[in-house]
């Protein structure tokens, strides 16, 4: 191999071009594979130095394609090949960059292909950008994205999603761009925005160009999203989508979204279940601040009953929104608790209990008051007066002038009081329209 490539050296400018292409192709060609490596990396060197820029980019253009092709079955030979070309090109990158991405895009393929998803990742990094069109920028952002995220590394793949947001108008294709929203929820996600991921996965669901089986993850994620989000308003309308979806009815995870959508308390054991299938994201520590460790210290030293609870906040994710949803669960059950009394339902300390529902009500997420003379958290159900009123009997919102009593806990009284009959007549229409109950005969 050695003197044939001494031989084209000394041949004119003009004859080295198919003399080189002729020796590419009768490498390929050859039934011993275990010399195509050897020889197929001296003729790069020979051309890279030797051959002119003109002459080294004509054959080097025919190795990539027929590499592409693959004109080599072998895969690990085919993969060493790739390797040793790129080794040999990337110091002259700028004479041969558009060789050097061919290969990448190649070896980031074999790579994937062997599920090594952060190598290929970091060799799509390496492509020169310069002489690609945005729409191919985007594709490559994306898919560095994908694999990054394969191998959990969010931190890095948000800063290659960030540079494909910003290019993400340069394509129409809905392939790329389906790609791009899945990318969206799944960086949601592992940033822990559970509740923007809950809604682009629920919205992904619904696309008929994705598969059955994937829009079924999709639903699943972003139920298990929307448990893990903090509990308040926004959460509960996410709940309510996914609640009112049929195809819920069939996830594994449906019993705590029917519980969290109702605003049941959450039991310990149906917790521990729903645990299980959460990714490793999704069940990250979080540390408890230290004006928080602070304020949870303050306990009650005037009660003889000894606290049922050390622990001084939440130490999960799952954590965390398991017990702010049993504190929101809470305010539609008590007109006032208890300090003791709420960290005996969450399981923390009284100081923890009351840290958590004073961040809830500044937050906006829990409607009520704090009575620390008295160590009682009182909760406010005026909120729901206004979905109650009026919609008795189907009437819908009607304008009705409350006298002001002054009385808070008469006014409260005579709101369960409507809410309670609202429900029992639309239960009863319910029942008459399936035939279930019988209109009473009018007598003259």
């Amino acid at each position: 191999m050695d003197s044939r490539l001494a031989q084209f050296a000394a041949l004119n400018q003009k004859d080295k071009a198919p003399a080189y292409l002729s020796l590419v192709s009768e490498i390929l060609a050859r039934q011993n594979q275990s010399l195509i490596a050897p020889d197929l990396h001296a003729l790069v060197e020979t051309v890279v130095q030797d051959a002119g820029i003109v002459v080294g980019r004509q054959v080097l253009s025919e190795l990539v394609r027929n590499l592409g092709t693959r004109s080599i079955s072998d895969h690990n030979l085919r993969k060493r090949v790739v390797e040793e070309t790129l080794s040999t090109l990337q110091p002259r990158i700028v004479s041969y960059e558009e060789q050097v991405n061919s290969l990448r895009f190649q070896l980031a393929d074999l790579l994937e292909t062997e599920e090594e998803w952060s190598e290929a990742a970091r060799v799509l990094m390496g492509i020169s950008s310069r002489s690609l069109p945005d729409e191919e920028k985007f594709r490559v952002n994306i898919r560095i994205v994908r694999l990054l995220l394969e191998d959990e590394d969010s931190v890095q793949a948000e800063t290659y999603y960030n540079r494909a947001a910003s290019l993400s108008n340069s394509t129409s294709d809905r392939v790329t761009q389906l790609q791009f929203k899945l990318c969206q929820a799944r960086i949601s996600d592992y940033a822990r925005k559970f509740l923007e991921a809950a809604m682009r996965y629920h919205e992904l669901s619904w696309l008929a160009e994705i598969d059955e089986e994937e829009r079924q993850e999709m639903l699943s994620a972003a139920v298990t999203c929307a448990v893990l989000a903090p509990a308040g308003p926004n959460r509960s309308r996410v709940l309510a989508s996914l609640y009112r979806d049929e195809r819920s009815a069939d996830l594994p995870s449906y019993n705590i979204l029917s519980k969290m959508f109702l605003d049941h308390i959450l039991r310990p054991a149906e917790i521990r279940t729903f645990e299980e299938r959460l990714r490793p994201h999704q069940l990250a520590k979080i540390a408890i601040s230290s004006n928080d460790q602070l304020a949870s210290t303050i306990d009650d030293d005037d009660s003889a009953e000894p606290s049922t609870s050390t622990r001084r906040g939440p130490s999960t994710v799952l954590d965390r929104a398991v017990m702010e949803h049993n504190l929101l669960a809470s305010s539609k059950i008590y007109n006032n608790i208890t300090f003791r009394g709420l960290g005996a339902l969450l399981d923390l300390a009284p100081g923890a209990a009351e840290t958590m529902a004073r961040k809830m009500i500044e937050q906006g997420r829990l409607k009520g008051s704090i009575d620390q003379v008295d160590k009682l958290i009182w909760f406010d159900a005026a909120r729901e007066e206004d979905d109650a009123q009026g919609k008795a009997g189907g009437l819908g919102d009607v304008e009705q002038t409350n006298e002001d009593t002054g009385a808070p806990f008469t006014k409260r009284w005579d709101l369960q009081i409507r809410m309670t009959a609202a429900n029992v007549e639309t239960i009863v229409q319910h029942l008459a329209e399936k035939g279930l109950v019988q209109q009473p005969a009018v007598t003259a």
